[in-house]
């Protein structure tokens, strides 16, 4: 009831009106405070949701409905990190840093480099040992971002047995250092230099 209160303490001045609880002038000044009240916490929503800075709701989902794919994200942080990602696509944007940078921001666990061969680019997956999981989805969203004029080549890696015995030569050496065959993964990666 913040504004019933304003226009009470507004109108008070003039001494016309019989502004005491339970009289008639105060419930019609009751009426009119609802509803400002009303009004100003769907201005405080609106607000909010029309920056990209501080939208939570609708206002990500209209600007989500103008891409042809929604970011890989979950949280309303990481959905307006995408969208200003994708927004800051500009002419500059399609060097190895500005298409990373995009990539990250749109919650893609890709990486891409530049193959030394023109128009050629490869798409690795850090920390991600074989095909990622939903990788038809992640596919699509990478091959919007990239210049249509690009040839993509995926390069998937495997942890294999050969890898994990010239470092850890047995399992007692696995344990010791507390690596599950997913941390071994991990550390293989790392040394072939995409972690």
């Amino acid at each position: 009831m913040k504004f019933e209160a304003y226009l009470a303490a507004l109108l008070r001045p003039l001494g016309v009106y019989d502004l005491r609880r339970g009289t008639l002038n105060r419930g019609e000044l009751a009426a009119y405070g609802a509803r400002l009240d009303h009004a100003e916490g769907e201005l405080d929503e609106t607000e909010r949701e029309m920056s990209l800075c501080t939208a939570e709701g609708f206002g990500l989902e209209r600007i989500e409905a103008l891409l042809p794919y929604r970011p890989v994200c979950e949280t309303a942080q990481q959905r307006r990190a995408a969208l200003a990602a994708l927004l800051r696509i500009g002419g500059d944007s399609f060097t190895p840093e500005g298409i990373n940078d995009t990539l990250r921001g749109c919650g893609v666990n890709a990486r891409a480099e530049e193959s030394g061969k023109p128009g050629y680019v490869k798409i690795y997956f850090p920390q991600v040992a074989g095909i990622p999981e939903g990788f038809d989805r992640l596919r699509a969203i990478i091959e919007e971002i990239l210049p249509s004029h690009v040839d993509v080549t995926y390069v998937f890696w495997y942890n294999t047995w050969g890898e994990v015995a010239g470092r850890r030569p047995t399992w007692g050496d696995c344990a010791g250092a507390g690596l599950s065959w997913y941390g071994l993964a991990i550390e293989n990666e790392g040394e072939l230099g995409w972690g």
